[in-house]
């Protein structure tokens, strides 16, 4: 595989399939010929296992964010949280590896949304309806799916056969993904922040030279600043402000199914 990618390196023996396998953490890929597991855990992030049944090679990734990165020159492992790029890395691996884009068959997962929050910031429902887009856009036919709804998912992938094993998990068992969900539901939130601000700095009307009336925008070395809308409360004032069906997948996560 390329050098300098993003490429899992987690190396284990999987006592349930009795092989080696290799656990994928976000934003990471592995593509492979061997009779192998790749392994990786899901809350609102998803993972497409991809395979060429005719060349027996096949590969999965795990993205976090549906969105395009800033750099297409380059599939770090930053911009690689963005499906765009992970699903692009993805194929061009199996491609150069021996697949035959037209006989690619994919298997998709995750896009849960495990917090409250994420049914608000919609990354789940947003990642799922992203891989299928990407996917039909790229005429790879989804044999299976298991996407969205408000579990974790452990997913296990056979790319020499294209076997994939999924199980629903408990998300208070799951501290790891919390853990995670926590971290992108922040970000997200920031990132919006931003975004607003970006948009105020926009459309705000620079103040004039000395102006020191409250809510004017001032201009230091020539970059624009906003202070918050409306004026200061005065003294003592308080401020107010699929696509496929989804097969044999477990619904109590205790035991793994085929999709």
């Amino acid at each position: 595989m390329s050098g300098g990618l993003p490429i899992a390196n987690n190396r284990y023996f999987d006592n349930n399939f009795q092989r080696p396998g290799v656990k994928l953490l976000p934003n990471e890929f592995f593509v492979t010929r061997e009779d192998m597991v790749l392994a990786t855990v899901l809350g609102s992030c998803v993972a497409a296992c991809i395979q060429d049944p005719v060349a027996g090679i096949g590969g999965m990734n795990h993205f976090m964010l549906p969105d395009d990165g800033a750099d297409s020159s380059r599939a770090t492992s930053d911009s690689m949280r963005y499906g765009a790029y992970a699903m692009e890395v993805l194929l061009n691996e199996l491609i150069k590896g021996g697949a035959r884009r037209e006989r690619l068959e994919a298997k998709v997962f995750g896009g849960a949304a495990v917090l409250a929050a994420m049914t608000t910031l919609n990354i789940g429902d947003r990642n799922s309806e992203f891989v299928r887009r990407y996917l039909a856009l790229e005429r790879v036919r989804i044999t299976a799916e298991d996407l969205q709804g408000q579990h974790p998912r452990k997913v296990c992938f056979m790319p020499a056969t294209g076997q994939v094993m999924v199980k629903k998990l408990r998300a208070a068992h799951e501290t790891q993904v919390s853990e995670l969900e926590h971290r992108l539901a922040r970000e997200m939130r920031e990132r919006r922040a931003e975004r607003s601000r970006e948009r105020v700095e926009l459309f705000a009307k620079p103040a004039r030279p000395g102006s020191t009336e409250p809510g004017a925008v001032r201009t230091d070395a020539g970059r624009p600043k906003v202070e918050l809308f409306g004026r200061p409360a005065s003294t003592g004032t308080a401020a107010g402000m699929g696509r496929g069906e989804a097969q044999g997948t477990p619904t109590q996560g205790k035991t793994m199914e085929e999709a």
